[in-house]
């Protein structure tokens, strides 16, 4: 049966008005409410208020509207079940055959600065969701729209079908308002749980974005889940994996630590070398390849400009799984291309957003939820920081601040030799401190590197002298640490012997 009667009520109306019109022009009776109705009334059309539809006004400053038989009734009846038909006959309640609603802007309200808990509760849709998830649940009969981006679809099917859409379209919209609904709860949830001081809980709804290759092996599923097209895209080469995703978050988090332009270069997520420039790419690129030229076959490469057709044609010799940047250079992207499987990512500003988004990884029976920490912390006022005899040279705070940034992103634990614009030797994820520390000895040597007069950087506090002892026998001069053992009086005097430098940042970042 062609859709006969309609009820639109939206708070984005996007693409309203052309869809409202399309369905006007097919003989559907269109049903509304408040600022939707006035806004449909205006524009020409003749639209029956839902206060009219019920015989109810609204009620409670607009808190009550919708939620009548009239409307859940018109919706939730079932057109081939006698009995139905008779309660709606008996109760005059004529069927409703398409509702297109979004709702109050909830999310968007929150996010703003300084929002009250009044003001969001205000902004707490009741009545959409309930007719949404009514339509829904009865989508045999019934088209529910809940995202503008179907109106266009949705007119299509309803000339190409006689006035009608088509099961499989009605279930694929009904799976989208459940998703919506769901994701709405959780924003909802999420929030209060901020203001509430006991009895907290976690939600969390997110739409299917992809499946992936694999997990981290190709015997494991995996799939994407979110918005990540909204901060990177695509611009050439194979489908992603999960490994991969957890790369390009990696990669990004790193670049933004830095303003000069940048090349970092990371293996698993470990920055395998990082090189600043004061205007050309190619020589950033140099400083970071020089720190470890095995590591970065089959690694992502990540640039804070566009990438350049000079830069490009460097990497090109090399094997790369991945090249991240802002924007890619036409010719860039031209001689990029020429590898089928290279993939090639755009980060969008945007990307800064997610670096203050909560992290969440599974645990038995439930999840893990920490904040997440998004930036260098302890390099202010680095002067006034000095714990050894030997206050940091200008030039060693340069470094400092450079290494400090760089270690942040290496795994835990983590050790990063430096200059003001280059790593020199990076040891990772090692179960001693002094490992990690003989690790980048190791590579710098291996490298090629010197690493006298470097600077010396540590995630988290040496626990014992050897560590300290270690780097300043390879060279390093000075050492940035947050400090905190308990062996901190050892630490400092192991560096004073040695003429070192060393200031405690009071801060730690272990990554795992």
């Amino acid at each position: 049966m062609p859709i006969a009667r309609a009820l639109l009520s939206v708070s984005d109306k996007t693409g309203l008005l052309d869809f409202a019109k399309g369905l006007a022009e097919l003989g559907v009776e269109l049903l509304s409410t408040g600022g939707t109705a006035k806004h449909l009334k205006e524009a020409g059309l003749k639209v029956i208020d839902v206060s009219e539809h019920t015989g109810f006004p609204e009620m409670f400053d607009g808190r009550v509207k919708t939620l009548h038989p009239k409307v859940h009734g018109g919706l939730l009846q079932r057109r081939d079940n006698d009995e139905d038909k008779k309660n709606a006959q008996k109760h005059d309640i004529p069927v409703i055959d398409l509702v297109a609603i979004n709702l109050y802007p909830f999310e968007q309200t929150v996010a703003k600065k300084d929002v009250t808990l009044e003001e969001a509760i205000e902004n707490i849709d009741i009545g959409g969701p309930s007719m949404l998830r009514s339509a829904a649940k009865n989508h045999r009969w019934v088209t529910v729209i809940s995202d503008p981006a179907d109106y266009t679809v949705v007119l299509e099917e309803l000339k190409e079908n006689k006035g009608d859409t088509t099961l499989a379209t009605r279930e694929r919209l009904a799976c989208k308002v459940f998703q919506r609904t769901s994701s709405y709860d959780a924003a909802i949830a999420s929030f209060l749980n901020k203001e509430a001081v006991t009895q907290k809980t976690f939600s969390l709804s997110l739409p299917l974005h992809s499946e992936l290759r694999y997990g981290d092996n190709p015997h494991q599923k995996s799939a994407l889940y979110g918005n990540f097209s909204d901060y990177f895209v695509k611009l050439h080469g194979k489908d992603l994996s999960y490994t991969n995703i957890l790369d390009v978050h990696s990669a990004a988090a790193l670049i933004h630590e830095f303003r000069r332009p940048t090349v970092a270069i990371l293996k698993h997520t470990n920055p395998c070398g990082v090189g600043c420039a004061d205007e050309d790419l190619r020589e950033a690129w140099s400083k970071a390849f020089e720190t470890d030229k095995q590591a970065p076959f089959g690694g992502v490469i990540v640039i804070n400009r566009s990438m350049t057709v000079g830069l490009a044609r460097i990497i090109s010799e090399i094997f790369t799984d991945i090249i991240i940047a802002p924007d890619f250079d036409a010719d860039a992207r031209a001689l990029l291309q020429k590898k089928k499987n290279l993939r090639l990512i755009q980060m969008l500003p945007e990307v800064t957003k997610t670096f203050s988004d909560p992290i969440i990884r599974s645990a038995p029976g439930g999840v893990l939820v920490m904040d997440s920490d998004p930036r260098a912390l302890g390099l202010e006022d680095l002067e006034n920081k000095v714990k050894t005899q030997r206050p940091p040279t200008r030039d060693e705070l340069e470094a400092m601040r450079f290494a400090w940034r760089v270690v942040k992103h290496v795994k835990s634990n983590a050790i990063v030799f430096a200059s003001h614009d280059r790593t020199l030797g990076i040891g990772a994820g090692q179960m001693s401190r002094v490992d990690s520390c003989r690790i980048a000895v190791w590579k710098a040597k291996e490298a090629g590197l010197s690493l006298e007069g470097s600077v010396v950087a540590s995630d988290a506090m040496f626990p014992f002298a050897d560590g300290l002892i270690a780097c300043a026998e390879a060279g390093a001069t000075a050492a940035i640490q947050p400090g905190g053992s308990v062996r901190d009086e050892e630490v400092i005097a192991a560096a004073d012997e040695r003429k070192m430098a060393m200031v405690f940042t009071g801060y730690r970042h272990f990554l795992h």
